[in-house]
């Protein structure tokens, strides 16, 4: 039945996007996710977003319990069409459930007990957590982390804005991801699902296509 979906469906999109699509799907991952725990500037929780889509990430999961809605379209650059977005009211939902999911939680953090970027071991599925700009994660995502993670820095500056930090963890994580022999890519399943997915956000008046089918 997704098969004959997605048949019909691709007859309403250019060759060139059904192409495009599947060139993507074949660098995307869900080995590594990311979480971002009440992020005040909306414009960092919109560029985690397109980091996540520009190196392969296809799920990203958002804590909205102080702040509320935390996305902006424009800077975005419309990556929240083809990145998966999961959205929690509270820290605790939102580490059960990559727990269930087989994540271990990573918190981002500059503390002297953190593992250096270089050195961190990518065998196991990780949830990345990035925390406010102020105050970085709360105290219930440190305790309930099973590892912490840092990026070194040599200058008087501390800290990273949140956006840059995710950047940089998951261009260097992703490329030694790729070039290990860890089974990092989407299932047969995960890839035909993002593929009548993103077929349908192609379509103009989708629901009138559905509807004919």
């Amino acid at each position: 039945m997704s098969l004959d979906l997605l048949e019909y469906l691709e007859g309403f999109i250019t060759e060139e996007r059904k192409q495009r699509f599947l060139e993507v799907l074949a660098q995307r991952t869900n080995h590594f996710t990311v979480a971002i725990e009440d992020v005040y500037q909306l414009h960092n929780t919109s560029a985690v977003i397109r980091s996540c889509d520009v190196f392969g990430v296809q799920h990203v999961h958002i804590i909205e319990k102080e702040y509320g809605e935390r996305l902006d379209k424009n800077i975005a650059m419309g990556s929240q069409k083809w990145v998966d977005v999961s959205k929690y009211k509270s820290a605790s939902s939102c580490v059960n459930t990559l727990r269930e999911k087989g994540y271990q939680i990573i918190a981002t953090t500059p503390h002297e007990d953190a593992s250096v970027l270089e050195g961190f071991d990518i065998n196991k599925k990780s949830a990345f957590f990035f925390g406010t700009e102020k105050s970085g994660l709360t105290d219930e995502i440190m305790e309930q982390a099973d590892g912490f993670l840092k990026i070194p820095m040599y200058g008087f500056t501390e800290s990273l804005n949140i956006s840059v930090s995710a950047a940089i963890i998951l261009q260097q994580l992703t490329s030694k991801l790729r070039s290990s022999e860890i089974p990092w890519k989407l299932s047969e399943e995960e890839i035909l699902e993002k593929r009548i997915d993103w077929t349908k956000k192609s379509i103009k008046s989708i629901e009138d296509v559905l509807k004919r089918y």
